[in-house]
């Protein structure tokens, strides 16, 4: 009674360990799941409030970069002023010094190409301006003056970026002011001065938000004023969307991970527009919170390996080695050895149980095996203890000829070979003879044959000398010569011919028949050995040879055809070189 409580309760004391067991490693990953996601949302939550944060930051600094270009824009624009001013003072004075002055301006002002007069009636050129430049007097195209777009008296009038096209041999990137003034004699003339814009481009290209972020100027209408990748976008190798921004009133504006600041200048067509990348100022700004963050999943991370070692030792690793051992095992029954797994008590149970398994089936395998090699070698050995009727008669009758004939020394040799024979045939019931012995066999038939045939064929040994202590299959040679004389000769007009060689090859023996007869198909000799021949009544057949070698030394051994239609077959035997110390064995 005793007994049983004990055993019942080491029952309920394994269970709880089961229980225990299985519960740890599931609340583990509960726990770790637990924790991973609420740090991740908590990432997730804190990432994106400061992101805005960041990018409301970025809209802020994009508008100040916009506020600078504009008071740069009008700084330059106010030199432009007071520089026209300058010149409609000159227009007061004599022509000479007038002339003088302008010229000596063009000079001293870098940002100046060229100083022109036209008249307000009809657009006609009146004067030019251009210091030590010399001025184009033929220019095709007049690109610093529209007629269109003639000024007003005290009104100016500012032009796109374009090409100087005055000078000879200078091309410079210029803007076009243009003003209305009347000069001391009470006329009025429109002065255009040509400014380089690469002053203001200077400055304009050194403002912007982050390392990519910078700024350009466009009018009201979307044309772009000055760009700086400016060649790029004429290149057609870069695009804004000005048409779009035109659209948009002053502000910020976040689009595709750009965030667009528009101020338009005051009493001016012309619009800023500052472009930042949001992606690269997060990524300037977020660092120092990623060594933070990636401190805190490196922990998290820590903690979920950890249990997943745990875990894959008690649990994953021993059921996926199990399950692998039972793929091998379902690939490779018969040459499976199977390694316990050791995990989970669980894991162990069945893995014990899987072991056992694979013994018991391994043993009916074997037993199985056996009784099929036992039934197959018994079919044999009762082909083997058959004696062709057909031939036996033919054979008797012949030697009875033989007698009636007076052939008495004839019927004597054809009655020893009959002898010799029957007497290898029966071997004292051994499977396996000497190579010698089975050579004598080949020719006690072929002499018999050779006799019933009345010398149709010829035939010659080719053996090895070596090769005659080794053993072999009995009647491995007499299935193959009668198939090659009923088969392959007894068809021909001519005499027909048998070669048998026997030879060493590295640690094979091999056996070849070969003759000179009508041949085979490649469809026949793959029939050959999977069916018997027809025709042949008893005895051992060329498949039943091939089986008994393959049966007894192993699937790599056995029996190959080579036949040519017209030509003659040559059949091969490859046997292992086996001593008479080692033939208890088989």
């Amino acid at each position: 009674m005793s007994r049983e409580k004990d055993g019942k309760q080491s029952v309920a004391e394994a269970r709880v360990r089961k229980i225990g067991l299985t519960s740890s490693g599931i609340m583990t990953i509960l726990v770790v799941s637990m924790v991973f996601f609420s740090l991740l949302a908590g990432i997730v939550v804190f990432v994106t409030t400061y992101r805005a944060s960041m990018i409301q930051n970025v809209k802020t600094s994009s508008d100040q970069a916009a506020v600078q270009v504009e008071r740069i824009v009008d700084n330059y624009m106010d030199d432009i002023s007071r520089s026209l001013k300058l010149i409609e003072g000159f227009f007061l004075e004599e022509e000479p010094v007038r002339d003088v002055d302008l010229n000596h301006m063009a000079d001293l002002r870098s940002d100046v190409t060229a100083i022109t007069s036209y008249d307000p009636e009809t657009g006609e050129l009146t004067g030019a301006w251009t210091g030590h430049k010399v001025f184009k007097k033929d220019a095709l195209a007049n690109l610093s003056f529209n007629k269109e777009e003639m000024p007003e008296l005290g009104e100016i009038v500012i032009s796109r970026p374009h090409v100087e096209s005055l000078l000879l041999n200078e091309y410079p990137w210029v803007v076009s002011i243009s003003t209305r003034i009347r000069q001391a004699d009470g006329t009025e003339q429109i002065v255009v001065l040509d400014s380089r814009f690469s002053q203001i481009a200077s400055y304009v290209d050194t403002v912007g938000v982050g390392s990519h972020g910078y700024c350009f100027i466009m009018d009201q209408d979307g044309t772009i004023i000055y760009h700086p990748q400016q060649q790029l976008i004429f290149a057609g190798l870069k695009e804004e969307n000005t048409q779009k921004m035109t659209a948009h009133s002053d502000g910020s504006y976040e689009e595709n991970s750009l965030i667009y600041t528009i101020r338009t200048r005051k009493g001016s067509s012309w619009r800023i527009v500052a472009v930042s990348f949001v992606d690269e100022l997060i990524e300037d700004r977020l660092k120092d919170c990623l060594i933070l963050l990636a401190g805190l999943l490196l922990i998290v991370l820590a903690a979920t390996i950890v249990s997943s070692v745990v875990l894959s030792r008690y649990i994953s690793r021993p059921i996926h080695s199990l399950n692998k051992a039972m793929g091998e095992f379902e690939a490779n029954a018969e040459g499976f050895s199977y390694e316990p797994v050791y995990g989970s008590l669980e894991v162990t149970s069945l893995s014990n149980a899987f072991g056992h398994l694979v013994i018991r089936i391994q043993e009916l395998m074997n037993q199985v095996r056996n009784e099929e090699i036992v039934l197959r070698k018994t079919e044999l050995r009762a082909l083997q203890a058959q004696i062709n009727p057909h031939f036996l008669y033919n054979t008797l009758d012949s030697i009875a000829w033989m007698c009636e004939e007076g052939r008495t020394k004839d019927a004597v040799e054809m009655v020893n070979a009959l002898a010799r024979l029957f007497r290898i045939s029966i071997s004292k019931g051994h499977e396996l003879i000497p190579v010698e012995k089975e050579v004598e066999h080949a020719k006690s038939y072929l002499q018999i044959q050779k006799f019933r045939y009345k010398n149709q064929f010829q035939y010659s040994f080719e053996v090895q000398e070596s090769c005659l202590g080794y053993y072999c299959n009995k009647i491995t040679l007499q299935p193959i010569i009668e198939n090659a004389i009923y088969h392959g000769l007894n068809r021909m007009i001519d005499e027909g011919f048998i070669e048998i060689r026997i030879f060493e090859d590295g640690d094979d023996v091999v056996f070849t028949v070969e003759d000179n007869g009508v041949g085979m198909t490649k469809e026949q000799c793959e029939s050959i050995l999977h069916k018997e021949v027809k025709g042949q009544t008893g005895g051992i057949g060329i498949k039943n040879v091939n089986d008994r070698v393959k049966i007894y030394f192993g699937e790599q051994y056995g029996m190959k055809i080579e036949s040519e239609l017209d030509e003659g077959t040559k059949v091969s035997i490859r046997m292992p070189k086996l001593k008479e110390d080692s033939y208890e064995t088989r």
